[in-house]
């Protein structure tokens, strides 16, 4: 969103800090996926950003998702059920998967009921899940390469692709249905390469399964697709053109196709307004402190490895300055060369691109609260 008008109209209207959220702009992205990979179910990655209006949205677009907790999933599934019956789809596991690998038992009993796909990635969560969750599918999360990628995730989750078709035996030797294989390249990935030896790999498996008797339904490709935050980033639809191909190469029209895009759909939905509340000046560097910070929206910088460039509503001769966030920590630092025109307090910044990975991670820490958040477009 760069309409400035709006985004000054609507921080004084709610005060700061506040993020946009531009649905229109989700819309779009979900149009984009889906033109450009028409073959591949999207399953939103509901810890890219929770909000339940965005859920509500892409529910509307047809678009399943992906949890990583229970409060997601009820998240998820509470959205669903206030909509009119008319409206609303029956809730089966086809519309949700719960795509982290290693859970509580708690977690497998609450959601045993709804029949869900579960994943797993080594024998002992079999087990787990037999026993707590017996009524689930359970796909097989393999490690695949992560090079190249912002987050990578390989080192924490996937089974070795060596030992991927005795993980599938294994499960139906205890009496669970092994609906599908995953894999996750790593997040904000700008190394096509990945996806291409990750499908192959699965090609792999999804051969030698099914010449030892089971035949494996559906592949997951995971996330991982590039957000254009600068110039350096390659274009989702180049990967979009490889992708297609290698699925037509490889796997049979009758293997159903997932993925699981969270950044991609929600980055650029975002804008965050935030306030100058001030002004220092340290080493004859001009130092800004705003309404939030690393602790808060700006939380994707550290966990996210992400940076969002601010920018002013003022013009003027720009000069490096550096940018803290409100906490009394000297860690919550935005950025220390960011270029801006001479402020003041009060004045106003923004950053856009900041719809992911951000609301989700932000805290409470030193008592100051998240940023409020305001839907348009809906």
């Amino acid at each position: 969103m760069n309409d400035t008008a709006k985004l000054e109209k609507l921080a004084r209207e709610h005060g700061t800090p506040v993020m946009v959220i531009d649905h229109e702009r989700i819309r779009e992205n979900y149009r984009a996926f889906r033109e450009s990979l028409p073959r591949v179910q999207a399953y939103y990655a509901v810890k890219a950003n929770s909000e339940p209006a965005i859920i509500k949205t892409l529910y509307d677009m047809g678009v399943s998702f992906d949890v990583a907790s229970f409060p997601e999933f009820m998240i998820v599934y509470e959205n669903i059920k206030k909509l009119p019956k008319k409206e609303r789809q029956d809730f089966i596991w086809d519309k949700i998967i719960y795509a982290n690998t290693i859970k509580q038992k708690e977690t497998l009993e609450e959601l045993d009921p709804y029949k869900p796909l579960v994943t797993y990635d080594n024998a002992e969560e079999l087990k787990k899940i037999k026993r707590h969750c017996p009524h689930g599918g359970v796909v097989l999360r393999i490690k695949v390469p992560n090079t190249g990628s912002m987050v990578e995730l390989s080192s924490k989750f996937g089974a070795d692709p060596g030992e991927a078709v005795d993980l599938v035996l294994e499960a139906l030797n205890i009496g669970l249905v092994v609906e599908g294989l995953s894999f996750h390249v790593g997040s904000q990935c700008n190394n096509f390469e990945n996806y291409m030896q990750a499908l192959q790999l699965a090609a792999s498996i999804f051969k030698e399964s099914e010449s030892r008797g089971h035949k494996i339904k559906i592949l997951d490709i995971g996330g991982g697709f590039p957000v254009k935050y600068n110039s350096k980033v390659k274009s989702f639809q180049t990967l979009a053109r490889k992708l297609n191909t290698e699925f037509k190469r490889l796997f049979p029209e009758d293997i159903e196709l997932l993925a699981e895009p969270g950044r991609f759909l929600v980055a650029n939905s975002g804008t965050l307004i935030t306030k100058i509340i001030g002004k220092a000046s340290r080493s004859g560097k001009p130092c800004y402190y705003l309404d939030d910070g690393v602790y808060h929206t700006f939380s994707g910088i550290v966990f996210d490895h992400c940076t969002y460039p601010l920018k002013a509503f003022k013009d003027g001769e720009k000069r490096v300055s550096a940018v803290f966030g409100p906490t009394c920590d000297a860690f919550d630092t935005i950025s220390v060369a960011e270029e801006l025109p001479d402020l003041e307090i009060d004045d106003l910044l923004y950053a856009e691109n900041i719809g992911a990975y951000s609301l989700a991670s932000s805290t409470y820490f030193n008592g100051f609260p998240p940023a409020k958040v305001v839907h348009i477009n809906k």
